[in-house]
């Protein structure tokens, strides 16, 4: 005779699936309008090693991280504490933009609003906690805002849809 289905053993995947919908409610991405294609002047994809307004400050040899040598550190109209362009095998797919404070995050979440689409707010959603998650989604770019309001410290991830996923093929916690 089969052994009947102990309601303990169906207790973690059933924990498992809750935790997934739950986490799941801060990744929802809103369709961007006006996709960028990159970011400011640079095209997703453009050699960044050519360009001479640009620095390298961190290399490896498949990912570098540049910094501008004479923009001012300004997003939304407002002053970041860093701006970092990252390439992947020498094309230009993402941009890190990092700040500090409860009114700048709020400038930059309007810009982000104004320009790429308003966030959808699902009725009894909670717009405010320790950690926001924002994100907008378009052919080309993704973007993703999260704001740590403990800290007040806010970061802008935006990337090449196509070319950002290879980030991952050089990043490991695995010695090979």
């Amino acid at each position: 005779m089969k052994d009947p289905i102990q309601p303990a053993s169906l207790a973690w995947p059933l924990g498992l699936i809750v935790a997934i919908v739950i986490g799941a409610g801060s990744v929802w991405a809103v369709p961007m309008i006006n996709d960028p294609n990159g970011f400011h002047d640079i095209s997703w994809g453009t050699s960044l090693s050519a360009r001479q307004d640009l620095e390298p400050i961190q290399a490896d040899p498949h990912i570098v991280e540049y910094l501008r040598k004479t923009e001012p550190l300004a997003f939304a109209g407002a002053e970041m504490t860093r701006i970092l362009y990252l390439s992947v095998d020498d094309q230009f797919a993402r941009v890190i933009i990092r700040y500090q404070g409860g009114p700048i995050h709020r400038q930059v979440l309007s810009f982000l609003e104004n320009c790429f689409g308003r966030l959808e707010h699902i009725p009894g959603e909670m717009a405010r906690g320790l950690t926001q998650q924002y994100n907008w989604r378009g052919p080309d770019t993704e973007i993703n805002l999260t704001y740590q309001a403990g800290t007040e410290r806010g970061y802008i991830f935006i990337d090449s849809r196509s070319l950002a996923p290879r980030f991952n093929d050089y990043i490991t916690d695995f010695p090979q």
